[in-house]
């Protein structure tokens, strides 16, 4: 063979070969960030399902711990912490059942592919328990303000629970309609209900005994953080989903179609790109919103032992 046919076909087999090299390590790579992607999906589903049984067992704790402690409690006492503990127990539970079986409500995303994982059951259970933990915050702040005469905290324990109401029927709208417009009032009444959260306790501050104030000053800090999320990084994201919904030109969908929506279709998704933006908001909530809605229990009662110690100093006093 001459080298003027040698040398083509050489060149010709050698790019052919980096073609093909050039594929395969395209597919490998492709095959490799699907991988990543189903695992961190697994993963992140796992640690969701593992706090969820966390946050279980550390509610039955509190409710033995609330049981010992009833025969010291008038019934009036007992009742404020029961409430709270009732309250808290549709949180915990519906985090957790929310935890095992999550949900992405406007494209309908789903990790398990059961009835239960539909939006109008998902979303059904997030209002309940959403509304029971802010009804809790509502008691917590109605009882502080009779104890400490501070109106600031009386007038937010009325209004708080309607803000939310008035959240949840935008969210339902968003869910129905798949229009993120009403995710961003919902988030937005919802950072403002924080916001009068931290006016409370600021409000409340002078008024409190000092051993109040360390967990106070914890509180107001964790809920300015969370107002900060919300107007800087949530409401955002929403209002920039709904400004590309309708740049793109979006049909949305009318109430009754996005009824049988919500009842029917369920997609299915292990995919990373899918469930990124959703991956920090739910882990905190799943976690550090119900470590509150616990440690709303705990306060009540020793609200309560304060309330009962201080009755009982000034009935007997020191001669």
């Amino acid at each position: 063979m001459g080298g003027g046919t040698f040398l083509p076909l050489l060149f010709g087999v050698r790019f052919r070969g980096r073609d093909l090299a050039r594929k395969v390590l395209a597919s490998r790579t492709m095959e490799l960030h699907s991988r990543i992607g189903l695992d961190g999906v697994a993963s992140w589903w796992a640690l969701l399902c593992a706090v969820g049984v966390l946050n279980i067992a550390a509610w039955a704790l509190s409710l033995v711990l609330l049981k010992r402690s009833q025969p010291g409690m008038a019934l009036g006492q007992y009742t404020v912490c029961r409430s709270q503990l009732l309250l808290s127990a549709v949180y915990v539970f519906g985090c957790a059942f929310r935890s095992v079986l999550p949900v992405f409500d406007v494209p309908r995303l789903v990790v398990v592919n059961t009835w239960l994982s539909s939006v109008v059951v998902g979303r059904s259970v997030a209002t309940v328990a959403e509304l029971c933990f802010v009804a809790q915050w509502a008691l917590m702040l109605r009882h502080t303000s009779c104890q400490t005469g501070c109106a600031t905290a009386r007038v937010t324990s009325h209004v708080v629970l309607p803000l939310i109401v008035v959240a949840e029927m935008c969210s339902w709208y968003s869910v129905l309609t798949t229009s993120n417009l009403g995710h961003v009032f919902e988030e937005t009444l919802w950072g403002l209900s924080a916001a009068l959260l931290v006016a409370s306790m600021i409000a409340m501050w002078p008024r409190c005994a000092p051993s109040w104030r360390p967990a106070l000053v914890a509180g107001c800090l964790m809920t300015m953080a969370y107002v900060a999320y919300m107007f800087c990084f949530d409401v955002p994201m929403y209002w920039s989903r709904w400004l590309a919904d309708e740049a793109s030109g979006r049909q949305y969908l009318s109430f009754w179609q996005g009824l049988m929506d919500v009842t029917q279709r369920r997609v299915v998704s292990h995919r990373w790109e899918d469930w990124k933006t959703e991956v920090m908001w739910m882990s905190l909530y799943f976690s550090v919103a119900v470590w509150i809605s616990i440690f709303l229990i705990h306060a009540a009662a020793r609200a309560v032992r304060a309330t009962a110690a201080t009755s009982l100093g000034t009935n007997n006093p020191s001669r």
